[in-house]
């Protein structure tokens, strides 16, 4: 499985990383992206199984690109690891398509 692993903060990819690796996904294939932008170049090119977004990033943010994935008919497992944990942005993610919102601080539970 191709995962792909979207933050603005390379600490916070590495966390997730090392999250999903203790989670038992350490036979996977990992790939970084340090925002939206970035990401829908990288799918583009190689689309992933699984993206895990941040919500607030420059450039562009996490919900933009799962709306740009929905508008261009991608159909890429999605789901949020943020910060971001009111109802709105909860239930704005489920809206469109995410699978799930994961809030920061988050063990590998």
């Amino acid at each position: 499985m191709n995962i792909l692993v979207v933050d603005d903060s390379k600490a916070m990819r590495m966390i997730v990383l090392r999250n999903l690796k203790q989670a038992g996904f350490e036979n996977h294939n990992f790939i970084e992206a340090e925002n939206g932008k970035d990401a829908l170049a990288k799918i583009n090119a190689s689309p992933p199984d699984l993206i895990l977004s941040d919500w607030n990033m420059p450039e562009m943010k996490g919900i933009e690109l799962l709306q740009e994935l929905k508008k261009a008919g991608k159909a890429i497992k999605f789901g949020f690891v943020t910060s971001e944990s009111t109802d709105e942005i909860k239930n704005l993610a489920k809206e469109n398509g995410a699978l799930f919102v994961i809030t920061k601080p988050f063990t590998a539970e």
